[in-house]
């Protein structure tokens, strides 16, 4: 076991967890850590707790400190610059003709990286436009194809229930979500009906799957009025 506490650096990005050391920190507090990317910044999402090693990826890295003012300005200006940066990008895929849409952009906290998040149909070869943005920014450049699950996540944005899109305000990380898991519930198969606005099946199917997949294992199964009914074997008398 180890104590740990859970930091996010996006809203409603993946959890990660870190050494906190001796520091005492509660949930919504900001956090300089140590990453694989270098110093990053980030909220606490999950206060101390004991978690087990087969959950944590070792080695541990650690909680640098808690953010200080300075640290906060420094993470507004990268902000600000991040805007700047992507608008600068899409120039640039304009003048080299690339076959790519630029959907978000993200420099580290130490400034070591700025990396761009885009899709396209196939692969793109951006190298000269690496080059390009490397000349301009004089730092290290990352172009990172994404998928359209991650588009929406990153966009946000409104689902045909009406409020903001579950990816966006809190899922951490996506679930598998299969047909199965609408044919169980009875609803619609039309695409239109089980997608979401990225074309995938919608991540809201996953919720009560469990629920329905542990009362059919009971022999239970659910009937049309919503009243379920016992599910009797034809040929158990035979």
């Amino acid at each position: 076991m180890a104590f740990v506490v859970g930091v996010r650096f996006k809203s409603a990005g993946k959890i990660y967890y870190f050494d906190s050391g001796d520091l005492e920190l509660q949930a919504g507090e900001a956090v300089i850590v140590e990453t694989v990317r270098g110093v990053e910044y980030g909220e606490v999402a999950l206060k101390k707790k004991d978690v087990s090693e087969d959950q944590l990826v070792l080695p541990l890295k650690k909680v640098i400190r808690k953010a200080n003012e300075e640290d906060r300005t420094t993470y507004q200006r990268n902000k600000e610059k991040e805007a700047e940066a992507l608008e600068l990008c899409r120039e640039k895929v304009k003048v080299h003709n690339l076959p790519m849409r630029l959907i978000d952009v993200e420099y580290t906290f130490d400034m070591g990286k700025i990396i761009f998040y885009f899709t396209a149909e196939s692969r793109v070869d951006f190298r000269d436009l690496v080059k390009d943005l490397a000349s301009i920014f004089k730092t290290r450049i990352e172009l990172r194809q994404i998928g359209v699950r991650d588009e929406a996540k990153m966009l946000g944005g409104i689902g045909t229930c009406g409020r903001i899109l579950c990816c966006n305000n809190f899922l951490g990380e996506f679930a598998p979500v299969s047909i199965r898991m609408a044919k169980e519930q009875r609803l619609s198969l039309n695409p239109t009906k089980i997608s979401g606005i990225c074309g995938r099946l919608m991540c809201c199917l996953k919720y009560e799957s469990e629920m329905y997949s542990s009362k059919r294992s009971e022999g239970v199964k659910n009937g049309e009025n919503g009243t379920r009914t016992e599910v009797v074997d034809p040929g158990a008398d035979s």
